[in-house]
């Protein structure tokens, strides 16, 4: 079981840094929860390998500086359809 959650952190942070995806992106992605995407990036990953944890920290910090930006058009959009 151990494994398989260092996997799955390892694997999370490359899809993430590849894509420059969003946590809720890669939950969808890899069939999990949001919060069990933040817990394997901010909390395991760095006991696994501290150079994917660096730059996987990095793009998260990016995206949620950005959010809301991207909250601003998904709320532009909606009310843009229904016009």
């Amino acid at each position: 079981m151990k494994a398989n959650i260092e996997e799955r952190a390892c694997d999370l942070a490359v899809y993430i840094i590849d894509n420059n995806a969003t946590v809720r992106s890669a939950a969808r992605q890899f069939g999990v929860s949001k919060s069990t995407v933040h817990k394997d990036l901010s909390e395991r990953l760095v006991h696994y390998n501290q150079s994917l944890y660096r730059q996987v920290s990095e793009v998260i910090a990016k995206n949620k500086a950005e959010r809301h930006i991207r909250g601003g058009e998904a709320t532009r959009r909606k009310y843009a359809m229904k016009r």
